[in-house]
């Protein structure tokens, strides 16, 4: 086995193979999702740019100056949908929390660099924006899982006044990253992805978030299933070497979790998972 084996890479990275009952797991989404969407007030589709995806759904909180929510989906940047997410917000709302789940244009319509991008817009218009719905732009947190965990991590990186003179440094005070992705490399090599994210050696250079700078601010809690790949299990154990145990505080594998129970974990408020991103929430 050498570092791009095809076959190996595919293994490592191709979830949907490594948990046959997937499939499960995508219908309990979507049933909860409804069933959260029915219960709780939310409004859909608020255009936080031009593009035809830059829209995202919030739950508000019933009192102002929450704490803020942003909820980043996965799918390896080219599929799932916010619609598939909002069984997360109760979790969040049911506690006090304002949350955001923003939608992004999928690849190979778009690169991950562009896709980057929209999320700093996302995150920009929710500072801009989001004490209407009773959520104090001041305590932002995003939590990503899969590839929105790796564009969680980006978000914590990003240097704001750059993208918008009037926006703070700590626009992201803090993140929590579920089975995320932070060395794009392989990734760039895996058979079942390179068709579609045709990722180049420059763009992996730019948005590899352990290639990064440590923020000069936030924390970044990192977790992974423990019945995830090695890969998955490698890539978690990145950011805190990138970036220090001051940054990154919390790297965990958490036991009996697969790539898509590890998510299910996050809304269950006796589990682990969910009580780490409450302490990592700015309440």
């Amino acid at each position: 086995m050498t570092k791009h084996d095809k076959n190996w890479l595919d293994r490592m990275y191709n979830n949907r193979a490594l948990v046959p009952e997937h499939g499960r797991h995508f219908m309990q989404w979507e049933q909860a999702s409804s069933d959260a969407r029915e219960a709780h007030p939310h409004q859909c589709d608020i255009r936080y740019g031009q593009g035809p995806m830059e829209v995202l759904d919030i739950f508000p909180s019933p009192k102002p100056g929450a704490p803020v929510v942003v909820f980043i989906h996965g799918g390896y940047w080219r599929s799932l949908d916010k619609s598939d997410h909002s069984f997360i917000a109760p979790a969040f709302t049911n506690e006090g929390a304002c949350v955001v789940i923003p939608n992004y244009a999928l690849c190979p319509a778009v690169t991950i660099p562009q896709i980057v991008m929209q999320m700093v817009k996302a995150l920009a218009w929710t500072w801009r924006h989001i004490a209407r719905y009773g959520g104090d732009p001041s305590r932002i947190t995003v939590i990503g899982h899969s590839a929105g965990g790796h564009l969680a991590t980006l978000l914590l990186a990003c240097h704001w006044p750059a993208y918008a003179k009037e926006l703070p440094a700590d626009l992201v005070k803090s993140a929590m990253s579920i089975s995320g992705l932070y060395d794009l490399e392989p990734i760039m090599h895996t058979p079942f992805l390179k068709d579609a994210l045709q990722l180049t050696p420059e763009q992996v250079n730019k948005v590899s978030p352990a290639g990064l700078p440590r923020p000069k601010q936030g924390v970044l809690y990192t977790l992974v299933g423990g019945d995830e790949s090695a890969e998955f299990l490698r890539h978690n154990t990145l950011m805190q070497a990138a970036w220090g145990k001051k940054t990154v505080p919390v790297q965990e594998a958490l036991p009996g979790l697969n790539h898509f129970s590890a998510l299910e974990a996050l809304t269950a408020p006796w589990h682990r998972l969910h009580q780490l991103a409450m302490k990592v929430i700015c309440f």
